[in-house]
């Protein structure tokens, strides 16, 4: 008889199973079977022979032969057999014997396979109402086991195993864990998550540590969910010179969530004193759209972040903001408090507590026409020391107000025109070298043409050239304020055309100004995109506020270019740089970074001109590198590497090797770290770590599957 599934099937499930054994809470679950031959014996036996499939809720099963006895309720099934719960467990059997739901029984000869991951091979397996699963000697892996004979890279094997799919965990009972068949640790009990489980209190994946400060050390987290909105790693740290528990917190909100990271530790780089560090961020959704995002940096001391490679940071800063971002307005106050951990730094006469408000909107005036725009910039700083000049303290209140409008000429001539005044006041204290209190009301004014053009070929290649040249006047003259928030000034293709290239109002160009530039950049269907940008300032009095640095010196600024390549899939190549007229560089950087599906690899080369007014007194040139590449599928390497040019030394180095396959994933890494300091040395560290696929290591999106032989 040819595949059925008639009539006369479902109506036999009916007449022939009782309807109770198919029914959850008085309501029958509907029940198909497909098979080649269905027929009835002794008037009290049903039989589906031949390539049989059985639907019943979420459960499928497919086998050679089911037989069903009507008296008896029972179910006996001839392999192989395949039932599958709709919920990522898979049983593979020769022989079964169930109840009619499928959800209780025995199976021998049986394995069962969680999430495609981890397999449990077994004599029997006893299934109990669905949830739970017992199963007999038992070997669990999830590497591939082949018909070769050879033994499986790791195993467990247990006199009893029992999985609860409830709560998705494993039970062992005389577990003895097992690397090519050879024992290495026996444990009485042991209970494990299943590969479907994403979060459950127990052990993590341990790694080993060395290091030339700490020496050879492991830690060992362990995983606490606390509730579904929250959890806590805690992760002991044991080595010869240190003893560490670091910890790890996290929560979430229906509006929000935060995290803290942090650690304790009595070691013997600094004996006698206990050192450690927390950091933390959060961020939560406000009523009217507004937002609060907070993070904290706090350590002991200046050497422990990078004695224990918890951050490079060497200037911790701990913030609390509130915002709110519209389409024609935006709010923002923050609250900033900064420690700085270099031995030249002396943390009192830095600006260590630091408030800024900033309030932006913008209108459109039918009778003007254009936009209207008023921007309020309020900025405070305040010093430990109570010493004149270095402990100088500054309060900073600022407004705006700008009227823009454009038009496009005859020809597309874009014309930009900007009017508007800004109005500042200083508030100065324990600086006797200056007054207290000052203001000031300066009137400004661009304008601005730019002439873009395009062109495009038959073969779909695009260009645009857009030559621009800004006029812009500033009135009033500087204020005898000092310099706290504008020390650093970049000259690039963003602020070419402004009306200021200070990044903070304490300090604004004054006079006349004109700034010349071209924009030039090309599309290409195929994928390659290129872009360059020329420019240059023009000024009628030198600003003795900009460094060297910056390029923005004299009358005549540097000469900008900066340009940018990069095609759709690998290749991307960004560079800038600044220099006079006798092609004397004061800056130059270029990043690069290329990608391909064998790996990846970045760099980027920094030079600097020595410059004392940013506290450089050399020249500073920095070459980096960091890449990744695959061996194969299951070896990558990666590597980092930082060169300090103008000292002729590595700053930074590192190499890691990874290993991973179906059932592990092996990681190992040596980094070297060259930097000294009187609170820095030196060091080197080596880590280790080794995760079992199906437990400690989850895939994530990662699929591995290997063919016997290969």
């Amino acid at each position: 008889m040819a595949k059925t599934v008639v009539h006369l099937v479902v109506l036999c499930l009916f007449l022939f199973f009782p309807v109770a054994s198919w029914a959850q809470e008085d309501e029958p679950v509907p029940a198909v079977l497909i098979a080649d031959e269905l027929f009835i014996e002794n008037d009290r036996e049903l039989i589906a022979r031949g390539n049989v499939e059985a639907f019943q809720g979420t459960t499928h099963i497919e086998a050679k032969e089911i037989r069903y006895d009507r008296e008896t309720g029972a179910l006996t099934i001839t392999g192989p057999i395949i039932l599958q719960d709709g919920e990522g467990t898979t049983i593979l059997a020769s022989a079964a014997d169930l109840d009619t739901t499928l959800q209780t029984g025995l199976l021998t000869s049986a394995r069962m396979v969680l999430d495609q991951q981890l397999q449990l091979a077994a004599v029997q397996i006893q299934r109990v109402n669905g949830r739970y699963s017992q199963l007999y000697k038992t070997t669990v892996s999830s590497c591939k086991v082949c018909e070769d004979g050879k033994a499986p890279l790791w195993q467990i094997r247990a006199k009893r195993v029992v999985h609860d799919k409830e709560e998705r965990q494993l039970y062992f009972d005389g577990a003895q864990f097992r690397i090519l068949d050879i024992p290495v640790l026996y444990l009485p009990q042991l209970r494990l998550p299943d590969p479907t489980l994403e979060r459950a209190t127990g052990f993590l994946i341990p790694s080993l540590r060395t290091t030339s400060e700490l020496g050879t050390g492991i830690k060992i987290p362990y995983f606490i969910a606390l509730r579904e909105d929250r959890d806590l790693t805690l992760t002991p740290y044991l080595s010869a010179n240190t003893r560490t528990l670091e910890f790890r917190y996290r929560q979430a909100f229906v509006k929000g969530r935060i995290e803290f990271n942090g650690a304790i530790s009595r070691d013997e780089i600094r004996p006698g004193e206990i050192r450690g560090y927390l950091f933390g961020a959060g961020s939560f959704a406000l009523k009217n759209n507004f937002r609060l995002d907070f993070d904290v940096e706090l350590t002991t001391d200046n050497a422990y972040l990078n004695n224990y490679s918890f951050s490079r940071k060497d200037r911790l800063d701990s913030a609390v903001t509130i915002s709110r971002a519209r389409r024609d307005e935006f709010i923002s106050g923050t609250l900033i408090g900064f420690k700085s951990l270099r031995d030249a730094d002396v943390n009192a006469e830095l600006p260590t507590i630091v408030a800024d408000g900033i309030y932006e909107t913008r209108f459109f005036p039918s009778t003007l026409g254009g936009e209207l725009r008023l921007d309020v910039n309020a900025h405070s700083h305040y010093r430990y020391s109570d010493e004149d000049i270095v402990g100088r303290d500054v309060g900073r209140f600022s407004t705006d107000v700008d009227w823009l409008r454009s038009w496009t000429l005859a020809y597309g001539l874009r014309t930009e025109l900007t009017l508007g005044a800004s109005a500042d006041l200083f508030n100065v204290t324990q600086d006797s070298s200056v007054p207290q209190n000052q203001t000031q009301l300066s009137p400004h004014g661009t304008v601005a043409f730019r002439y873009p053009m395009s062109r495009s070929s038959s073969a779909g290649v695009s260009e645009l050239l857009e030559p621009i040249v800004q006029l812009a006047w500033t009135g009033g003259d500087r204020l005898n304020v000092p310099n706290e928030e504008s020390t650093r000034v970049e000259f690039d293709g963003g602020n070419l055309i402004s009306l200021s290239r200070f990044p903070e109002p304490d300090r604004r160009e004054r006079g006349r100004a004109t700034a010349i530039g071209v924009n030039w950049a090309r599309f290409d269907p195929n994928g390659l995109e290129t872009s360059l940008t020329l420019g240059q300032v023009l000024r009628d009095e030198a600003d003795d506020a900009f460094t060297i640095t910056s390029g923005l010196t004299g009358t005549k600024s540097n000469y900008l270019i900066a340009g940018q390549i990069k095609t759709r899939e690998h290749w991307s190549i960004t560079a800038r740089t600044l220099f006079d007229e006798g092609f004397d560089f004061t800056k130059a950087e270029i990043r690069g970074s290329y990608r391909h599906n064998r790996g990846s690899l970045a760099g980027s080369y920094v030079w600097l001109t020595e410059d004392p007014v940013e506290e450089r007194e050399e020249k500073i040139a920095e070459v980096a590198l960091a890449g990744v590449y695959n061996l194969s599928r299951s070896w990558t390497t990666s590597a980092r590497w930082r060169y300090d040019l103008s000292l002729n030394r590595a700053a930074r180095a590192g190499l890691g090797v990874r290993y991973s396959n179906e059932c592990v994933s092996v990681n190992f890494s040596v980094s070297r770290n060259y930097a000294t300091s009187r609170s820095l040395a030196p060091s080197t560290t080596l880590g280790l770590s080794i995760g079992l696929r199906g437990f400690s290591a989850r895939k994530g999106t990662e699929t591995y599957t290997r063919t016997c032989g290969k």
